[in-house]
C-alpha cells in the first residue's frame, strides 16, 4: 500500500505540473475596500462543492473576486485539513498542503489531525506548505521551546495583522500519544494544557503580548479547540476569557457552526468568536476596514462561480478544480473498485436532524465496525471509538472509496488480553462525557452495557488527559459479554486498533502492558472490506437495518425508584377495639341523654 501511495503521488504530481494555467492579475487600480480575512476549518479532505459546501476551487474563485473588487485578502485555516478522506490517506496528507498552495493560503495551524500521520510526515507537510504553520503551544518538553512560530504578522495597506496560532492540548490522545514520544515511552512534545488551563492561557498571553510589541495593530487568534465540555478547560471561550488584547478568534475542533458571537476578554472588551462547521460548509469572513471589524459566514448559496471565462475569478475557479481533478486522477480508479452491497444505510448522523450521533450514541454503522473487529479477530470482545468513524455508507454498492472514508486513519487491528475491571474502566472512560459528544465513546460487539448518566463521571485523568483511575460510582453498570455478566476478574479477548489498545488512544490507557495476542494484522479500512466479503458474503443486510442499533448501549437518564422493602414478620395493623361491656355501656348512655335534651328543646318551643 505505501509503494502505491509513493507511486500515486508521483504521478500526481506530474499530472499538476502538465495542468497548470494562468489567469490574469487583478486590476491595480482597484479602489481599496480594506481587509478581508477568509478562513476555513475542520475541512478534513472535503475537496470538493456540492449542494451545501464549497469546494477549494470555489473558495479560491471567491477570494479573487473579493481582491477583483478591491479587498486586500488572505485566506487562513484553523486545523484539521489534511485527514478525513481518501485524498489523504493516499498521500499521508500532503496532496492536501498542494491544494492549499494552490488556493493560496497564507496562514494555517495544526489541528490534532495534521499530527495523524505521524511526527515525521507532519514536519515534511509543515516544510512543503507555502503557507505559515503557526501554534504557540506546541514546544518541545526537552528544551521548553517552540516547534513552530507563535504567532506571524501580515501587513496590508499599512495594516498589520497578527495572527496567533493555538492547538489543543487534546491533540495527544486524540491523534496517536506516541507520535509524541521517544523510543522509551517517554513524551518529549507537549501542548501546555497543565495548571487547569493556566499553562495554556499564559502561552498564548505572551504570544498576543509579541506580537502587540511588533506592532500588530489587530490581533486575531486562530484556535483548533473547540466548544465542547470535553474540550474544557481549553476552549475558546475560556482561552478568550483568560487572555486580553484578542479581537477576533476564529476556531475549529469542534465542528461548531458559530457565526459573529460577541465573548468578553479578561479585561471585559468583545471578541468576535467564528466557527465554520466543518467539510466547508461555511467559509469565515473577517472584515476589517476603516477602524471597524465585522464577521460573517458565507453559505453555497451566497456565492456562484463567475461564468465570464475571461474574468480572474472564473480563471482562478478553473485552475484550482483541474488542479483538484488531477491529484484525484491518479487514484479514482482504484478507489471506484466496488467491494460490497449494502441493503440498508448505515449512519452516523441522525436522518432527521442531521445531529451527530456516533460520539454519544448506539448506531448501527457503530455496531458494523465493532463486529468486523470481533469475528475477523475471533474475539470475545470489540470496541471501536466514535471518533474513529467518519462517514457513513449509503444503500447500493459499496466501494473502496466509500470504506476509506469511512476509516481513514489506517489505524491496525490488534487483539490484547484483558480483564473486566479493564474493560469497565474503558467504557466507563468513553462514557466520561455522555450525553455529551466524546471521541473517545465506545461502540462495542459482543458485549452489552448501560450508562447511567445522572451519575457524575468521577473518572481521573492526568496532564495529558490519560485515564487514571474512578474514584467514586462508576456510571457504567450491567455490563454483560455474551449472556454473562462481565467479570472483574476474568481475562478477556479484546479487539480494536493499535490506536486504542497500543497508544493510548482518547486517553485509554488502561491496556497498557496488556498481552498481545495479534499485533497490527491488518488495516481499519481493509478489515471492513474482509469482513464483509468473506463473514457477511458480500452484502451488509438486515442484521444491520435498525438505524439505532439493537440496545447494545442503553442510556439511563433518571435513578431508578427505590422501593422500601418490607418487613420479614409486618406487625398486625392497630385497630379500634369494638365497644364492649361497661364501654359500652357508657356509650349508649350519652347517646340517649343527648336525644332527651334534644326532645325537650323541641317541646318547649
Amino acid at each position: 500500500m505505501m509503494f502505491f501511495k509513493k507511486i500515486t503521488a508521483v504521478f500526481a504530481t506530474v499530472c499538476i505540473l502538465m495542468s497548470q494555467g494562468v489567469y490574469i492579475p487583478a486590476d491595480a487600480e482597484s479602489e481599496d475596500k480594506g481587509i478581508v480575512i477568509l478562513h476555513t476549518n475542520d475541512i478534513h479532505c472535503g475537496m470538493y462543492s456540492d449542494d451545501n459546501t464549497f469546494g477549494y476551487a470555489e473558495l479560491a474563485g471567491y477570494a479573487q473576486k473579493l481582491e477583483d473588487e478591491g479587498y486586500d485578502t488572505i485566506i487562513v485555516d484553523a486545523g484539521d485539513a489534511v485527514q478525513g478522506g481518501i485524498v489523504g490517506y493516499m498521500s499521508d496528507g500532503q496532496y492536501i498542503v498542494d491544494i492549499m498552495n494552490e488556493v493560496g493560503y497564507d496562514v494555517a495551524i495544526p489541528g490534532n489531525h495534521e499530527f495523524d500521520y505521524g511526527m515525521d510526515e507532519f514536519m515534511d507537510i509543515v516544510a512543503n506548505a507555502n503557507h505559515s504553520y503557526l501554534s504557540s503551544n506546541f514546544v518541545s518538553l526537552e528544551t521548553g521551546d517552540n516547534i513552530l512560530d507563535s504567532y506571524k504578522i501580515i501587513e496590508k495597506d499599512g495594516v498589520k495583522i497578527g495572527f496567533v496560532g493555538i492547538t489543543t492540548p487534546e491533540t495527544i490522545t486524540s491523534s496517536t500519544p506516541k507520535y509524541f514520544m521517544n523510543e522509551n515511552g517517554e513524551y518529549i512534545y507537549g501542548f501546555c494544557g497543565g495548571d487547569e488551563g493556566q499553562e495554556l492561557y499564559d502561552k498564548v498571553q505572551n504570544a498576543v503580548d509579541d506580537a502587540l510589541n511588533e506592532g500588530a495593530d489587530y490581533i486575531v487568534a486562530i484556535g483548533h479547540l473547540g466548544v465542547d465540555v470535553s474540550s474544557k478547560p481549553w476552549t475558546s471561550q475560556e482561552v478568550i476569557a483568560n487572555v486580553s488584547g484578542i479581537d477576533v478568534f476564529i476556531d475549529g475542533h469542534s465542528h461548531s457552526v458559530i457565526e459573529s458571537e460577541f465573548v468578553l476578554d479578561k479585561d471585559g472588551k468583545e471578541v468576535i468568536l467564528n466557527s465554520c462547521g466543518t467539510q466547508l460548509m461555511y467559509v469565515g469572513e473577517i472584515t476589517i476596514s476603516d477602524d471597524d471589524v465585522s464577521a460573517k459566514l458565507i453559505g453555497k448559496s451566497d456565492y456562484s462561480v463567475s461564468t465570464d471565462e475571461s474574468s480572474n475569478e472564473y480563471n482562478k475557479y478553473k485552475n484550482v478544480l483541474e488542479f483538484v481533478n488531477n491529484i484525484e486522477s491518479a487514484y479514482i480508479d482504484d478507489m471506484n473498485e466496488v467491494v460490497a452491497e449494502s441493503k440498508c444505510e448505515l449512519i452516523i448522523y441522525d436522518p432527521e436532524t442531521g445531529d451527530r450521533l456516533i460520539r454519544n450514541t448506539q448506531t448501527n454503522m457503530g455496531d458494523f465496525v465493532a463486529d468486523a473487529y470481533r469475528r475477523v479477530s475471533d474475539a470475545d470482545v470489540g470496541l471501536v471509538n466514535g471518533g474513529g468513524i467518519r462517514a457513513e455508507i449509503k444503500k447500493g454498492d459499496v466501494t473502496f472509496g466509500d470504506v476509506i472514508n469511512v476509516n481513514p486513519f489506517g489505524n491496525l487491528m490488534c487483539v490484547v488480553e484483558a480483564t473486566g475491571q479493564q474493560i469497565l474502566d474503558a467504557l466507563e472512560l468513553g462514557a466520561m462525557y455522555t450525553p455529551n459528544e466524546s471521541g473517545g465513546f465506545l461502540h462495542v460487539s459482543g458485549m452489552t452495557y448501560e450508562i447511567h448518566t445522572y451519575i457524575p463521571s468521577s473518572v481521573v485523568l492526568d496532564e495529558n488527559q490519560g485515564f487514571v483511575e474512578v474514584n467514586g460510582e462508576y456510571r457504567v453498570k450491567n455490563v454483560m459479554v455474551g449472556d454473562e455478566p462481565l467479570d472483574l476478574d476474568k481475562t478477556y479477548k479484546v479487539a480494536s486498533h493499535n490506536y486504542l489498545l497500543k497508544n493510548g488512544g482518547n486517553g485509554a490507557t488502561m491496556f497498557d502492558g496488556c498481552k498481545i495476542l495479534k499485533d497490527e494484522t491488518i488495516a481499519d479500512n481493509e478489515l471492513l472490506v474482509k469482513y464483509v466479503q468473506e463473514y457477511l458474503n458480500g452484502v451488509i443486510g438486515p442484521e444491520y437495518e435498525n438505524l439505532m442499533g439493537e440496545g447494545r448501549i442503553v442510556k439511563i437518564t433518571e435513578k431508578p425508584v427505590e422501593e422500601t422493602p418490607l418487613p420479614e414478620n409486618p406487625p398486625e395493623p392497630e385497630q379500634t377495639p369494638p365497644a364492649t361491656g361497661t364501654e359500652g355501656l357508657k356509650t349508649v348512655t350519652v347517646i340517649l341523654s343527648f336525644a332527651l335534651v334534644l326532645a325537650v328543646i323541641k317541646y318547649k318551643k
